[in-house]
């Protein structure tokens, strides 16, 4: 395992930074190495401390943190469902809750298929469209937003639908 192969990204991302501000590369350099690995194992975070001169703990802190890093490996889609307050009111935590039943999963856990990781998260910045969630995707993030159970599920399968990249 290693970023090498993309090193001349690498120096790229480094190259926006002043040496003495470099350090602040880690996200993109995060978000790099995820797009390799698919997510963020401790090999991945030590090699990013590494090519920053961190403590892997410090580069681990911020995986923790935000909800676009993946420390465990997950379905081709990431399905994030908002479930704080403001959009719990809205019934997102009864969404949640129907959408993993008719899944066959729970909260954290992968389709049988390999497909679909449905996750729960805090605030995604559309309270008043709740339920909602993101999928995350090779291609980026996408919303989906004022959800109910059947149209979540449309568009799931929508997404099982599209081919796979090479």
């Amino acid at each position: 395992m290693s970023l090498a192969k993309n090193q001349a990204e690498i120096d790229a991302i480094l190259a926006k930074y002043p040496v003495e501000r470099q350090r602040a590369a880690v996200m993109p350099l995060l978000y790099l190495a995820q797009r390799e690995y698919g997510h963020l194992s401790m090999d991945a975070l030590r090699e990013v401390a590494t090519l920053l001169g961190l403590e892997t703990t410090e580069v681990a802190k911020l995986v923790k943190f935000y909800t676009l890093y993946h420390a465990e490996p997950g379905g081709r889609f990431r399905l994030q469902i908002c479930t704080d307050l403001p959009c719990a009111l809205r019934g997102a935590e009864a969404f949640s809750a129907e959408l993993c039943q008719r899944l066959g999963v729970k909260p954290g856990e992968t389709t049988s298929d390999g497909q679909i990781t449905v996750e729960e998260v805090m605030c995604l910045a559309a309270c008043d469209k709740a339920p909602m969630f993101q999928v995350q995707a090779a291609d980026g993030i996408h919303y989906q937003e004022n959800q109910t159970v059947e149209s979540a599920l449309a568009h799931i399968e929508q997404l099982r639908q599209e081919p796979a990249d090479g």
